[in-house]
């Protein structure tokens, strides 16, 4: 933690691995506003201590990183990231107002999914609510999810992505069905909502010897258009059981659909290559984490520790090949620091909002 707040330079520079990424971006994603969501978090937890003002950071006027980008008023990728982790650590009556604006002109976007679309920024709506109690951000959620709703395919029962002009239906929570599904429960889910999620997780579940994957398409096999298998938190069963974990808690179908994923994700391994939520390692992890809070059995948490611990190894390795680490939330050390602390305290899900 020492050595990202020691890199900071009004933002933290990319990473070889994130080389396409602009400079000391200050998105949820990969920039500035989520390093310092991390930060804030862990330091609530009691487990930093934080040597820096990051206020100034992130009330700035905001730039978008590509001036032609289709995703400015997002959770993720856009401004509303930011505006909310400031409304967080230093909240005021005109950053509110700023988010409140963003939320509304975010509410019928044609992403329709977490990262750019009103899915997250119903997300932060909700979080706003529960941290002030004011209706209008339940007012805000309310208009969000009600065109959300009416969009959603009912013969499918998924909604079509725009993305960089080009439709297609996601399942997982990253751009897909899953995360769709997170911004309409954001309030608490439904008898409606947890049939829906079920019906879906059991229409496109490919199981095979009592595991369960799910492509990240509908409308192909698991492979992905460049010919590999998905096991990640964006695509995945492990995306899809973090997520649909909470949903219809009575169903026997779905919470045996939801195991053999998670066992899918424990016999396949930690991911190779990369350590962080949205496709590594720790985010791999938080299928257990949500089956732990699912059924009370401790053997998912046993399995999110020895996710945790190969983890921190994968961030050592490539602190060392690097020579520096990768202060991102969502594809770097940050992320991980946040499952780490989620394994130790016996339960958690990934930082959305």
């Amino acid at each position: 933690m020492a050595e990202a707040e020691a890199a900071f330079d009004d933002g933290w520079p990319s990473h070889p691995q994130d080389e396409d990424e602009p400079q000391r971006t200050r998105t949820l994603y990969f920039g500035g506003s989520g390093v310092i969501s991390a930060f804030d978090r862990l330091q609530r937890r009691g487990l930093v201590v934080l040597e820096r003002d990051y206020v100034p950071h992130l009330d700035r006027e905001y730039v978008p990183d590509y001036p032609d980008d289709d995703h400015q008023l997002g959770l993720h990728f856009g401004e509303s990231g930011i505006r909310l982790v400031l409304q967080r650590i230093a909240p005021s009556s005109a950053n509110a107002d700023r988010l409140a604006e963003l939320i509304a002109a975010n509410s019928q976007d044609e992403h329709r999914e977490l990262m750019w679309g009103s899915a997250g920024t119903m997300l932060a709506a909700a979080e706003l609510h529960r941290s002030t109690g004011e209706a209008r951000w339940a007012d805000l959620w309310r208009e969000s999810a009600a065109w959300l709703d009416g969009e959603r395919d009912p013969e499918s029962g998924v909604w079509t992505q725009v993305i960089v002009g080009k439709p297609a239906r996601y399942l997982g929570p990253a751009h897909g069905f899953a995360g769709c599904m997170l911004g309409l429960a954001a309030f608490g889910s439904s008898a409606d909502l947890d049939e829906r999620a079920a019906a879906v997780a059991r229409r496109y579940a490919v199981e095979e010897d009592g595991l369960a994957n799910w492509p990240p398409l509908p409308d192909i096999g698991l492979q992905a258009p460049d010919g590999r298998i998905r096991v990640q938190w964006c695509h995945g069963a492990p995306g899809m059981v973090a997520s649909l974990a909470r949903f219809a808690p009575d169903d026997a179908e779905h919470d045996r659909l939801l195991r053999a994923g998670g066992e899918l994700t424990w016999h396949a391994g930690p991911l190779a290559k990369k350590a962080g939520i949205c496709h590594g390692t720790a985010g791999n992890g938080y299928a257990f984490l949500a089956l732990l809070e699912r059924t009370g059995d401790e053997l998912w948490l046993e399995r999110a520790r020895a996710f945790a611990m190969h983890a921190a190894a994968q961030v050592a390795r490539a602190r060392v090949a690097h020579g520096r680490g990768r202060f991102t939330l969502w594809t770097g050390d940050l992320g991980v620091a946040l499952y780490l602390a989620d394994c130790l305290a016996g339960g958690g899900e990934p930082p959305l909002p």
